[in-house]
């Protein structure tokens, strides 16, 4: 069945996919676990899909911005058809989740949005990677550039076995090079990184200011 549900995602369109545990979320903050979504929950699958290299070689405000906000779309697709087959072909319940938005929490003094399941380290505990220091998924072979999503389901799947870190130990280039000083080497401050990140154009588009920290990650493309 592991192998079967697997190889669906990747039938779909996903470039990785691997498979949690319901006890590799122990540490997931309150309200934030599998379980405070879909309490019968037992696996988590999470899958990606690359992200062009070439959109990191230009000016992020207009390419980067477009072509990453249209990313979690294309993994909402994947994760709803795959629901649909896994409740159809193994006959288990099958949650998909969002794979950015919608979502509830947002502290508006902060800056600060959780999407009701972190992605990242939902991909961590299922062993497609580990966090860099500018808390970005790190994948051996596609490093940073990689969306992420997540199906739940009552499933019992055998999990993946976890990542080795590939972050550079002595690195410190994310958190150097980050012009908005959000980055510790363990926390992203989203106040920081929002105020300098993210504006309109005078037509009234989304663009995006920087990249820095996804840019300049030797890891970025993966582990050479």
């Amino acid at each position: 069945m592991k192998n079967e549900i697997k190889e669906l995602f990747l039938h779909l369109g996903s470039d990785l996919c691997g498979i949690a545990s319901i006890d590799r979320f122990d540490n997931a903050p309150e309200g934030f676990h599998p379980k405070d979504i879909y309490d019968e929950c037992k696996s988590v699958i999470v899958f990606a899909k690359a992200v062009p290299k070439g959109i990191t070689k230009v000016n992020p405000r207009i390419i980067y911005q477009h072509f990453n906000s249209i990313g979690p779309i294309e993994l909402d697709r994947i994760a709803y058809e795959a629901a649909i087959r896994i409740e159809r072909d193994f006959h288990g319940v099958a949650v998909p989740i969002p794979a950015d938005g919608p979502y509830e929490y947002w502290d508006e003094e902060e800056l600060e949005g959780r999407g009701i399941l972190s992605m990242k380290h939902a991909a961590v505990n299922a062993g497609l990677g580990t966090l860099g220091k500018n808390t970005i998924l790190l994948n051996s072979q596609y490093g940073s550039m990689l969306n992420i999503g997540a199906v739940l389901t009552n499933l019992d799947i055998q999990p993946d076995p976890l990542a080795e870190e590939i972050c550079i130990k002595n690195c410190r280039l994310c958190l150097d090079s980050c012009p908005a000083k959000a980055l510790d080497g363990n926390h992203a401050n989203q106040s920081l990184c929002r105020k300098y990140t993210y504006e309109t154009n005078a037509r009234g588009f989304s663009i995006v200011n920087c990249n820095q920290c996804r840019v300049v990650c030797p890891r970025a493309f993966g582990k050479k």
